[in-house]
C-alpha cells in the first residue's frame, strides 16, 4: 500500500511550522488526542439529552472505566482523564450559557479534527508500516473477515479455529481467501480448513488442534498486487536495489507469498518476494519474515570488475567460437542468506556466463542455450537418442571439451577422471579428486558443448 502524507501533515510543515521538526512521534500524540476529543464530545452528545442527575452519573462511570482502561499503558492519559474529571466536578459551577458557548467551539473544533481519523475511527493507524490498515471491526473481531462458500458446516470451527485462521491469513498471508472446506480428522485430533484453489495463485491448507484452537501446521500462498503489499517492504525498494548498483527505476509488478509451518513449530514462516520490470529489465527482492535474503537487478558495465567482464567475453567466444557476441545484460543478485554474490552475463544469440562468490566458495558457469534438439519420432528414436548420448566415447568429449577448458581456465584435463551421470544423460564430471575441482559438462549427441561449470565437488 502507497504510504502518502495525510493532509493535515502537510499543512503542519508550512507556513510557520516550516522549520519545526514534526516526527512519527509527533504524529502519534496528535491523533490520540485527536482520539480523545473525538470521544468525549460523543458522550458529551448523549449526556446533554440525560437528566442532570443521569449526566453527573454517566461523567463519573465514564471517567473511572477511563482511568482503569489507560492505568497499565499510558500515564500521560491517566492524568488527562483525572484532569477531566476535576472540570466535571467544576461544570455545575459554570455559568449555563458560558457552558453552551464553550461547548459550540468545542463542537466545531471537534468537527474539523474528526475528519483526521478517518470517518470516525473506522479505520486504526498501523504505527509499525506507516500506513491506514485493518478495519476497526477486523481488530476487534479478526473472524468477521472470513469468507466462506455455501453449503460449509462452518459449526467445526470453534471462535478460536475462526479467529486463529482470519488472523493467519491477514497477518502472515496478506489475503482473506475464501474458505472452500472445513473438515474434522478425529484420528489425528485436528481441524482442517481449506481456502482458494488447489491449482490457483492463492490457495491455503490449515490444520487446527481440535481441542485447543491452534494452529498446528500451515501452508498458504497468494499473488496479490504492490499496491497490497505492507509499507514496510515497499519503503525498502529503492535502497536495496541501489545497493547493488540496479537503477531504482524497476517498478513493482507482482507480489507472491509463500506461508509455511510444519508440525512442532510455533510459528509460521513468512516468505515475500516482490518482482520488479520496466521496459528493458526486471529484477527482484526477497525477504523471509522481515529481514532481506535476497536482491537483483540489472547493473551497468561499469558496476561490474572490468577483468571479470573480459573474462566472460573471453568464455564465450571460448565456447562459442564466435568473438562478435554483444553483451546484452549483466544482472547481479546479493543473497544474504547464502552469503554469497551472483553475477549473469548475457550475450547475444543466446549465450550467458554466470559468475559466482559465497561461503560455499567460487563457481563459474558459461552456457550455450540454443535448442539443438534432434526431431524424434518415436520411443525406438527416443531410446537410441538416449542410448547415444550415455555410451557417447570418452575420446570424444574429451576432445571436445578440452581445448575450451584450456582456453576458459588454463587448465588441462588429462589428470582429471571423467564420471558419467546415469541421471542425467548428456552430462558428465571431471573430477580431480587430490585438488577437491570439478568440471561439469553437457554435451548433445554430436559431441557439441553446450555448457561447462566449475566448483567445489
Amino acid at each position: 500500500m502507497k504510504h502518502e502524507d495525510d493532509q493535515w501533515e502537510k499543512e503542519i510543515r508550512k507556513g510557520p511550522f516550516a522549520t519545526s521538526p514534526f516526527t512519527e512521534d509527533h504524529k502519534r500524540k496528535v491523533l490520540q488526542q485527536v482520539q480523545r476529543i473525538r470521544i468525549a464530545s460523543s458522550k458529551e452528545e448523549e449526556m446533554s439529552e440525560m437528566s442532570p442527575v443521569e449526566s453527573s452519573l454517566e461523567r463519573s462511570n465514564c471517567l473511572s472505566n477511563s482511568l482503569r482502561e489507560y492505568t497499565d499503558t499510558d500515564t500521560n492519559a491517566v492524568k488527562d482523564k483525572v484532569q477531566v474529571k476535576d472540570q466535571a466536578k467544576d461544570a455545575s459551577k459554570v455559568d449555563p450559557g458560558h457552558q453552551r458557548h464553550r461547548k459550540s467551539r468545542r463542537g466545531i473544533l471537534v468537527a474539523g479534527l474528526s475528519a483526521l481519523v478517518i470517518a470516525g475511527g473506522i479505520f486504526m493507524w498501523n504505527w509499525d508500516e506507516g500506513q491506514l490498515a485493518k478495519p476497526l471491526i477486523e481488530q476487534i473481531n479478526p473472524a468477521s473477515a472470513l469468507l466462506f462458500t455455501d453449503h460449509l458446516n462452518v459449526d467445526i470451527l470453534t471462535d478460536q479455529m475462526k479467529k486463529n485462521v482470519a488472523m493467519t491469513m491477514r497477518d502472515d498471508l496478506g489475503k482473506q481467501l475464501r474458505i472452500t472446506k472445513v473438515q474434522d480428522l478425529p484420528v489425528s485430533g485436528r481441524i482442517y480448513v481449506e481456502a482458494g484453489q488447489e491449482k490457483g495463485a492463492d490457495y491455503a491448507q490449515i490444520w487446527l488442534d481440535a481441542k485447543t484452537g491452534n494452529l498446528r501446521e500451515v501452508q498458504m500462498k497468494a499473488e496479490m498486487q504492490p499496491s497490497k503489499l505492507e509499507h514496510r517492504y515497499m519503503r525498502q525498494v529503492s535502497s536495496l536495489l541501489e545497493s547493488i548498483g540496479s537503477a531504482p527505476t524497476l517498478k513493482p509488478i507482482l507480489v507472491r507469498r509463500f506461508v509455511n509451518m510444519n508440525q512442532g513449530e510455533i510459528l509460521p514462516i513468512i516468505r515475500t518476494t516482490l518482482a520488479l520490470q520496466n521496459e528493458t529489465s526486471f529484477g527482484y527482492i526477497e525477504w523471509e519474515q522481515d529481514k532481506v535474503t535476497s536482491v537483483s537487478g540489472e547493473i551497468n558495465s561499469d558496476e561490474v570488475s572490468q577483468t571479470a567482464l573480459a573474462d566472460a567475453k573471453e568464455s564465450v567466444a571460448a565456447l562459442s567460437g564466435k568473438t562478435n557476441l554483444n553483451l546484452e545484460s549483466i544482472h547481479r543478485t546479493k543473497d544474504n542468506k547464502l552469503g554469497g554474490e551472483f553475477f549473469f552475463f548475457q550475450f547475444s544469440q543466446n549465450y550467458f556466463v554466470e559468475m559466482t562468490e559465497g561461503k560455499e566458495g567460487v563457481g563459474y558457469t558459461v552456457r550455450d542455450v540454443n535448442n539443438y534438439e534432434s526431431f524424434i519420432g518415436d520411443s525406438k528414436e527416443m531410446e537410441a537418442y538416449h542410448e547415444k548420448l550415455y555410451n557417447m566415447d570418452e575420446t570424444i568429449i574429451r576432445e571436445k571439451v578440452g581445448p575450451i577448458i584450456k582456453s576458459i581456465f588454463n587448465i588441462n584435463l588429462d589428470a582429471y577422471k571423467l564420471h558419467r551421470k546415469a541421471d542425467a544423460l548428456g552430462m558428465v564430471t571431471f573430477e580431480l579428486e587430490s585438488a577437491n575441482d570439478i568440471f561439469e559438462v553437457e554435451y548433445k549427441e554430436d559431441g557439441r558443448i553446450t555448457m561447462i561449470s566449475r566448483g567445489k565437488s
